[in-house]
């Protein structure tokens, strides 16, 4: 990817069709994340599709500048995040974050998100001291599970789950955040395709870009961000798996520790072939939710990728 200075965001107290803009919250591979507040004086989360890469905004003018020969994959991510809005604007899950609105503006487009008070599950691993309680860990991800059901059945994927990305409300109530790499319209282009994916969390399929992608990819992250609540760090990442599998089974390294059924669940997940860890996440609520499951029983597979 060729050098290129990280993108200006619009400036505090910026009026974006009726949202003030408060301060910038985060940058991703594909876009922006603002704290706003709405013409009610609700605080509300805004994420600016401005794919690194593509393009920048490096002046006072709010437009991005897009240069010609990244014209058209500019437009298709464009059109695929706008798409992306309109769908998961349809999804009302308490387990999932909410699109509230979402509209172009300033030759780009924008997802206007309910602010989620609280702490990633990112955070509570770093300050939690000693190791977390599977009930602790089964709760949050039985209800997180019931989530990306939901976002599965309509026919998305999220291809960035990690504990950075999972909030945690009052009463550790998870909500999945950041669908920064749902879109796949991009996918002609190298420059897309380098920060789609969080080493350690994406599957293998996510670094090859002829192996299909499916409700199993997100399964692998799952997998990923259950091991991370164990290991209270990044597992490692998959290519390097591929090369050499190193990674520790966590029936092995913590067999002591938590319950077979838990870890054997992990280890399922990981696994580095797509066909032969969980197609859906049904498989996974029942383990999760202390139903004992045949763990390598083929009929749980559903739509296996070609």
């Amino acid at each position: 990817m060729p050098q290129q200075q990280i993108s200006h965001p619009l400036a505090p107290g910026f009026n974006l069709n009726g949202y003030r803009i408060d301060k910038q919250l985060s940058q991703g591979g594909f876009s922006l994340v603002y704290l706003a507040y709405d013409a009610a004086e609700m605080p509300v989360a805004i994420k600016e599709y401005l794919p690194y890469g593509l393009a920048q905004r490096s002046g006072t003018s709010p437009v991005p500048e897009v240069k010609a020969e990244h014209r058209d994959a500019y437009n298709q991510g464009l059109a695929s995040f706008f798409e992306e809005g309109r769908l998961l604007a349809q999804l009302d899950h308490p387990n999932v974050v909410r699109v509230l609105n979402f509209f172009r503006a300033n030759q780009t487009a924008y997802l206007v998100m309910r602010y989620e008070r609280g702490r990633t599950l990112q955070e509570h691993i770093q300050k939690h001291r000693g190791p977390l309680a599977e009930s602790f860990i089964r709760n949050i991800f039985v209800r997180l599970l019931n989530g990306l059901r939901e976002v599965h059945m309509h026919k998305l994927l999220h291809l960035d789950i990690k504990p950075a990305n999972i909030y945690l409300r009052s009463h550790s109530q998870p909500v999945l955040l950041d669908f920064g790499a749902t879109r796949q319209g991009l996918g002609a282009s190298e420059f897309a395709l380098k920060d789609v994916y969080t080493r350690g969390y994406a599957a293998p399929e996510q670094m090859c870009t002829d192996e299909a992608q499916g409700p199993w990819t997100d399964i692998y992250a799952v997998g990923a961000s259950l091991y991370a609540c164990l290991a209270k760090g990044t597992p490692l990442s998959a290519d390097l798996r591929m090369q050499e599998d190193r990674l520790e089974p966590a029936l092995l390294r913590w067999g002591k520790e938590y319950s077979p059924q838990l870890l054997e669940l992990i280890d399922w997940c990981l696994r580095l072939p797509a066909a032969t860890r969980p197609q859906s996440v049904f498989a996974l609520q029942k383990v999760l939710g202390g139903q004992l499951l045949d763990l390598v029983d083929p009929a749980w597979f559903e739509a296996k990728p070609e």
